[in-house]
């Protein structure tokens, strides 16, 4: 089938080659996740101890 070749084609060039910098890019979006987890429970325990007691 030529449309579905094209497709795939299409496809293909789209995605490419990777950027040089996806490794750290998607190290450093982790690292902002763990941190912000991490932060949150930080403050819900501060407020807890500080504010609710």
């Amino acid at each position: 089938m030529p449309g579905l070749e094209d497709e795939k084609h299409a496809t293909e060039s789209l995605l490419g080659e990777p950027e040089p910098w996806e490794s750290w890019e998607s190290k450093l979006v982790a690292a902002c996740l763990i941190t912000a987890i991490i932060g949150l429970v930080l403050l819900g325990w501060l407020i807890h101890i500080f504010i609710l007691n």
